[in-house]
């Protein structure tokens, strides 16, 4: 049984270097496994340090247009009311000028009106002769000889006059 105790006690001893052998490589494999892990880790933080710095980059972008837009904004507004303005007074001076139309337009026509009753009543009263006195032989009456003759100075009686 001696034999078999140094058998043993030799057998115990490969394993232990086998153990040993075993215990060294799950060791070995562990502190690899831990360095992948680190650097898993490592390039997680550096990964979520990127997003939040683009995250801040598009946000601060964002704020940025934000605020180009509402000056924009404003300038458009005032350009708007400026419009505004402008169209109304356009708009006042334009009722203004048809109002002044209208009435030039019905001042011509009564203009027009006169001068037709004017003619119209010199060619009931005109004779060959005052014809060529007055406008010659086309017939057409000079209005400023027509009111000589047709409407002559009237004389007040005297008993007027003393009062």
């Amino acid at each position: 049984m001696a034999s078999s105790s140094t058998g043993a006690s030799s057998g115990s001893s490969s394993f232990a270097l086998q153990n040993s052998g075993s215990e060294g490589c799950v060791q070995e494999q562990n502190q690899i496994m831990d360095q992948r892990k680190r650097k898993r880790m490592i390039s997680n933080r550096e990964s979520a340090r990127r997003s939040r710095m683009r995250k801040q980059k598009h946000l601060d972008d964002l704020m940025a247009q934000v605020g180009q837009l509402r000056g924009e904004n404003a300038q458009i507004l005032q350009s708007l009311n400026v419009t505004s303005q402008l169209y109304l007074s356009i708009e006042a001076e334009n009722s203004v000028l048809s109002a002044q139309a209208a009435e030039l337009s019905n001042r011509l026509q009564s203009l027009n009106e006169i001068i037709t009753y004017v003619h119209s009543t010199s060619l009931l009263f005109e004779t060959d002769d005052q014809a060529e006195v007055l406008g010659g032989d086309d017939g057409f009456m000079n209005s400023w000889n027509a009111s000589a003759w047709m409407n002559p100075p009237v004389m007040a009686p005297a008993d007027i006059l003393m009062y």
